[in-house]
């Protein structure tokens, strides 16, 4: 019911920026009553398990995870149905390929929903 497409990954040179976009789309946006609750990043690296980066709720409260706090932002459009990160003073250890993950309520059901991942590359 819900597609996310995530943009804006590659490679960044150590001490760099980098701005991920996802936007949702797809039927359950017909749906009477059908919204997005909270949306998120996650990301994994090689040999690692998939980790929370951060989360947004639909009223814009965000919350991070420890390591992050500081160097990336977190920011959603609404009416565009689209969460973004920013992510600056960028190091090796971010490389990963980071997901994007959305939450939405319809009549009562809460549905979970991922992205294909977009890769981001810390190398000099």
């Amino acid at each position: 019911q819900v597609q996310l497409v995530e943009s804006g990954g590659g490679l960044v040179q150590p001490g760099g920026s980098l701005r991920l976009s996802c936007t949702a789309s797809g039927s359950g946006f017909s749906l009477y009553g059908f919204s997005l609750d909270a949306m998120g990043w996650y990301r994994q690296a090689p040999g690692k398990q998939r980790e929370l980066v951060a989360t947004i709720t639909s009223s814009g409260s965000a919350n991070y995870e420890d390591s992050m706090k500081g160097r990336f932002t977190i920011s959603r459009d609404n009416a565009k149905n689209t969460v973004y990160l920013q992510m600056n003073s960028l190091t090796p250890e971010d490389t990963a390929v980071y997901y994007c993950n959305a939450r939405s309520v319809w009549v009562g059901v809460r549905s979970n929903y991922w992205g294909q991942g977009t890769q981001v590359t810390v190398s000099s």
